[in-house]
């Protein structure tokens, strides 16, 4: 990468290492949860219901955080989440029953919930249009790659030290990272130290990057809600990974809790290149056509599409290496939905990108919220730990529908800064 751009390729590196981070200290508990389980004494279904503890306020967060995060700004907004994050990994170290193991994920889905569409706010600040897909696309590779890293990661600290130990940890790496961010990044490129005219060039005006106005609620909701709904679809299959995929391979398949991580590792490691493929796929597309919609409804169509056709043997095979191949390459095409489903919000509506994305995210918290209680659920009344993925194979044909109603190319437009303006127009 040249040097002359150094300012934004390091703003855009640590961006990915806060999606690692992140998503390592939200899914470690899914490694942890056998152990976790049998020392605190919890069902499946007591155990869904402290995973889905995390989703409620990263559910609510995603629309008051992204507000937050255009009123203040990513560089304050981001550092608060960064820290409540890592206390909150912390306390869960020291959680004696179910009562505070609920409440510690509550409070990590306190600060995870702004931090995305805060992201997003700082991105559409530093990344020109045709960047946006790749840059959503490497920052969620990112955190795939805390997917794929956490199993064995907390693996090897449980087995050297406790469970216990591993949420302390991760919980001080991310009260580092809330230090780095906030000496280093500037919500306005342009008053950044080490920022260059290249880097400048065919970013958002000064006025569109430095807007406090006030959010339109009702008209961007209305607007953003068909991408919302598509995220929900999208955001059920996730969960399903994050949650319970260490798991089902320790039970389904009576493996042991290192070769299990590495099971789900492989999987998460799939998701690390649909990411970026995704986004670099749909950026491609956007340069060799100029048509948003293409580029971005044509990569989650394909993404939906794709996981469906590789699912759909879990329901008739039960042989470990071709479930493992399978739920490899369905997650591979669900990450490629990622990188386009993200960029649309900042094509939307640039301006109010992180209400915007928050307003589309939510669809995602829902979905933590309500999968895996029905997954554990599921699970105890079967005592089959498949049944979660054959029954969320409709997700993914809903979600191939529902993306064609997003229409990334029709700009949102705020009528009440400007009455005369058309309100939906191609980007």
């Amino acid at each position: 990468m040249a040097m002359r751009n150094k300012a934004s390729r390091f703003v855009l590196l640590i961006t990915c290492l806060m999606y690692l981070i992140f998503y390592v200290d939200r899914v470690n508990i899914s490694t942890a949860a056998p152990f976790m389980q049998k020392d605190l004494g919890l069902t499946a279904t007591q155990l869904g219901l402290a995973f889905s503890a995390f989703a409620y306020p990263y559910a609510f967060f995603q629309i008051a955080g992204g507000w937050l995060g255009d009123r203040l700004g990513p560089r304050v907004t981001l550092a608060l989440c960064a820290a409540l994050v890592g206390l909150a990994t912390i306390w869960t170290g020291f959680v004696g029953g179910l009562a505070a193991l609920f409440l510690s994920r509550l409070a990590l889905g306190m600060g995870e919930g702004p931090a995305f569409p805060t992201a997003t706010r700082a991105l559409a600040n530093w990344m020109r249009p045709d960047q946006r897909a790749f840059a959503q696309g490497i920052t969620h590779a990112f955190s795939r790659a805390g997917n794929a890293l956490t199993p064995p990661l907390i693996a090897l600290i449980v087995v050297s030290f406790s469970w216990r130990d591993s949420f302390i940890f991760l919980g001080v790496a991310a009260l580092i990272w809330a230090v780095v961010w906030f000496i280093y990044f500037r919500d306005d490129p342009r008053t950044h130290s080490q920022i260059t005219p290249e880097e400048l060039t065919g970013l958002p005006p000064a006025t569109v990057v430095a807007t406090r106005k006030s959010v339109p609620w009702g008209p961007l909701l209305k607007r953003i809600m068909p991408v919302t709904l598509t995220d929900f679809c999208y955001g059920w299959i996730l969960w399903l990974y994050l949650n319970w995929l260490p798991s089902f391979f320790l039970h389904e398949f009576n493996l042991n809790i290192k070769k299990s991580a590495l099971f789900a590792a492989g999987v998460f490691l799939a998701g690390v290149v649909g990411d970026t493929v995704g986004g670099l796929l749909s950026d491609r597309i956007l340069k060799k056509t100029g048509d948003v919609n293409k580029a971005r409804v044509s990569v989650i169509v394909l993404g939906f599409l794709g996981s469906f056709c590789f699912m759909l043997p879990i329901v008739f095979v039960h042989d470990l290496t071709t479930v493992a191949t399978c739920l490899s390459f369905a997650f591979f095409f669900a990450e490629l939905i990622v990188a386009p489903i993200w960029a649309i919000p900042m094509d939307i509506a640039p301006e109010f990108s992180g209400s915007a994305s928050g307003f589309m995210n939510f669809g995602f918290g829902m979905a933590g919220i309500i999968s895996p209680v029905v997954f554990g659920y599921a699970i105890d009344l079967t005592g089959r730990w498949d049944v979660p993925f054959i029954g969320s194979l409709a997700f993914l044909l809903i979600g191939a529908m529902l993306a064609f109603t997003c229409k990334p190319g029709e700009r949102f437009v705020d009528v009440r800064s400007d009455p005369t303006a058309p309100r939906p127009t191609p980007a």
